[in-house]
């Protein structure tokens, strides 16, 4: 197994994005709006105020973990290969499936700010195929390809809704840590993985 990881242009960090969390997150709501008639809601209501409001914190919270996710296989390197090493830095020590669950925070808020019955189908549609496929072929995939790391990483680390605290290694090994590394004491990381 090769130890190095080649960085790519930052051009297919942008398709990456373009391909899924856009298409996903813009283009089907809204042919799902236009094509559905979908309304905006009376906001003068306090239900439809209160699920507007919570609506533009989900997407608020589930852009910045596009955001956080990006960035940081922009740092790490190969965004559409795979990386070479288990990546348990920044938002992967929180939830082990960032990008997805950015993008269902995404959609549920949509739901939630148009009151919509037909966004919400279209949130728990999405979330039902990701279920299968991530179970089905991502993680096996992923427990033949980085094994025991794999499996400590997937035991600690919770795959949609992420918890409030970073998960560490419970054994130290640097190698495995990618991205992360040791702390060193009374200085600032640089890299903002810590």
């Amino acid at each position: 197994m090769t130890t190095t990881c080649e960085r790519k242009p930052w051009w297919r960090h942008l398709i990456s994005i373009l391909i899924a969390p856009v298409t996903m997150t813009l283009v089907i709501p809204a042919l799902i709006v236009v094509g559905l008639g979908v309304r905006a809601p009376d906001l003068q209501s306090p239900v439809a105020a209160g699920l507007a409001t919570v609506g533009v914190l989900l997407i608020a919270v589930g852009i910045g973990l596009v955001v956080w996710t990006v960035a940081l296989f922009d740092r790490v390197g190969n965004t559409l290969g795979g990386p070479v090493k288990l990546v348990v830095g920044g938002p992967y020590r929180h939830v082990r499936n960032p990008m997805i669950s950015s993008v269902l925070c995404i959609l549920l808020g949509e739901a939630a700010l148009a009151a919509s019955g037909w966004l919400l189908r279209w949130f728990a549609t999405f979330w039902a195929v990701q279920v299968v496929a991530i179970r089905f072929w991502g993680e096996p995939h992923l427990r033949q390809r980085y094994g025991a790391e794999y499996v400590e990483y997937r035991r600690n680390v919770p795959g949609w809704i992420p918890r409030i605290s970073a998960w560490r290694w419970a054994f130290h090994k640097p190698e495995t840590w990618f991205p992360l590394s040791p702390p060193r004491p009374f200085s600032a990381d640089p890299h903002g993985l810590h």
